[in-house]
């Protein structure tokens, strides 16, 4: 009987952090946010068991802050933690390029570059605008990521690295002027992929996510975190 309780209380906690990490990622909760649980239990109809459960995931994920006595707040990334994470990308992501290499199937060049014609439709769109892509299958990092084959790789990037990334988005969405540069590594990164070089693809990604850190942190300002 208890374990059937404790699967419905899981259930229940998925489906709350599950919202609450929508809401993160899309922006509506906003960096430093106070996530209280009495306010979010009324809100799902459920008791504060489930929301605690919820908010230690997403804490997990590192899109949540937890402090003692003072509650959950969506985390708030300063500089030095940003650098941190485009550390972590970049030697993720350059391996990931590299394996996508070895393992590229005939046609995924042409795969790519249909994808990336989207994305520079997009672009000509807002020239001077920021590269922002759509989760998912549109997202030419996560396309990488999945034709690497190491579920790993996979995971950490999904699961921790890309949802901390996009706390970052969230809150300095005035990086302009990187699209058109931006969208030119991509081919590169593309092209080296569909040839089966997976040396030089891992550099040019390495390349690519440095390039990305530079213009990003040009954005960055100090937060409270960075201080304490």
């Amino acid at each position: 009987m208890s374990t059937k309780l404790d699967e419905a209380r899981g259930v229940v906690a998925e489906r709350i952090a599950h919202a609450l990490q929508e809401e993160i990622l899309s922006g509506a909760l906003l960096p430093g946010t106070r996530l209280g649980e009495v306010a979010i239990a009324e809100r799902f109809d459920v008791s504060r068991g489930p929301v605690r459960t919820a908010l230690g995931q997403l804490a997990e994920s590192g899109t949540v802050s937890i402090v003692p006595n003072s509650g959950a707040r969506v985390r708030e990334l300063g500089r030095d933690d940003a650098r941190a994470l485009y550390e972590v990308r970049a030697a993720l992501e350059s391996e990931a390029a590299r394996l996508a290499a070895e393992h590229a199937e005939a046609g995924a060049g042409d795969a790519l570059g249909r994808l990336l014609g989207l994305h520079a439709d997009e672009i000509s769109a807002h020239p001077q605008g920021a590269y922002l892509q759509v989760p998912g299958d549109r997202d030419f990092h996560m396309v990488i990521a999945r034709m690497a084959g190491n579920p790993i790789i996979l995971r950490y990037l999904t699961r921790e690295l890309y949802p901390q990334l996009s706390l970052l988005r969230v809150k300095h969405r005035n990086v302009t002027g990187r699209g058109q540069a931006a969208l030119r590594e991509h081919h590169r990164i593309a092209e080296a992929i569909s040839a089966g070089d997976g040396e030089v693809a891992a550099l040019l990604m390495r390349r690519h996510i440095l390039a990305s850190w530079n213009a990003l942190e040009a954005q960055l300002i100090d937060t409270p975190e960075e201080t304490t």
